[in-house]
């Protein structure tokens, strides 16, 4: 290997290395102060003063923050449930059928996800109000549907686009009826993007705070980003609390993400070969 290419190769690492010390760096000085026995007194220490588990006591047990995390479970489960099941029947339409204004429906609900979620505070619940769904965990969902579906659709759109007709065609040989076509035939390939679709939804169910603020009434029912407020008073924060229990808030996140890795980046790419 000629000194330019050694050169280059460790300049490649170098850069690799200081990437992932600044993406990581947040999740160590989250967890560190979590941990941090004096964490309003750390300051820009790189190293606690100390290790406890006090804050995640507080947080799990005095707090009882993990009410908050059931809360976003069930909306998050329900959205990327609702979300996968819309978007697969929504994708199959546009992809397979020919209708007018086609092109226009798609531009469509392209145009949806480029509106700020914050100018549709009002209207939405407004329209909640109206339909009797504030203060309700099924209200929740389903504008976290809403939120979620635009890209889902999109998405899953390439993926139904690239399945030859043929193999639809030849299972209706077989005596197959849609249902059957549907469930053994084309589910199983554009299953990569409902995992990239679903990563997607519940990350924007899981992370959300503004609506879940605007429409749930009850503290009772918050969610894990309404619940982290709690730990914040009008002049100070208890920095530990916050910092334990943004961990436990990530926690799903990442697990979540490491059960569908595995089709996650092929889910992301494989629905833009064709459609």
């Amino acid at each position: 290997m000629n000194p330019r290419t050694r050169a280059g190769t460790a300049g490649r690492a170098i850069g690799v290395v200081v990437l992932i010390s600044l993406s990581l760096f947040p999740c160590y000085w989250m967890i560190s102060t979590a941990v941090d026995p004096s964490p309003l007194s750390r300051g820009a220490s790189l190293l606690p003063s100390g290790f406890t588990l006090d804050h995640f006591r507080h947080v799990l047990v005095d707090a009882g923050f993990l009410r908050y995390v059931r809360i976003s479970v069930i909306v998050s489960v329900g959205t990327v449930v609702l979300s996968a099941i819309v978007a697969l029947l929504a994708a199959v339409a546009v992809a397979r059928f020919r209708f007018r204004l086609r092109t226009q429906v798609l531009v469509m609900v392209l145009m949806v996800q480029m509106v700020p979620l914050e100018a549709l505070v009002i209207p939405l619940f407004l329209q909640a109000r109206n339909l009797s769904m504030l203060n309700s965990l099924l209200g929740l969902v389903i504008v976290y549907l809403s939120f979620s579906l635009p890209f889902a659709i999109w998405n899953l759109r390439g993926f139904v686009a690239a399945v030859p007709k043929e193999l639809e065609e030849a299972a209706y040989m077989d005596g197959a009826t849609w249902l059957r076509m549907f469930r053994s035939v084309l589910l199983p390939l554009v299953a990569p993007g409902l995992v990239a679709t679903s990563v997607f939804s519940f990350i924007t169910a899981w992370n959300e705070f503004i609506f879940a603020l605007t429409f749930m009434q009850d503290s009772s029912k918050y969610t894990v980003g309404v619940g982290l407020r709690t730990f914040f008073t009008q002049n100070s924060a208890d920095w530990g609390s916050v910092m334990a229990a943004s961990t436990v808030i990530t926690l799903p996140v990442v697990i979540f993400f490491v059960l569908v890795q595995r089709n996650l980046a092929s889910g992301l790419t494989a629905g833009a070969v064709k459609g």
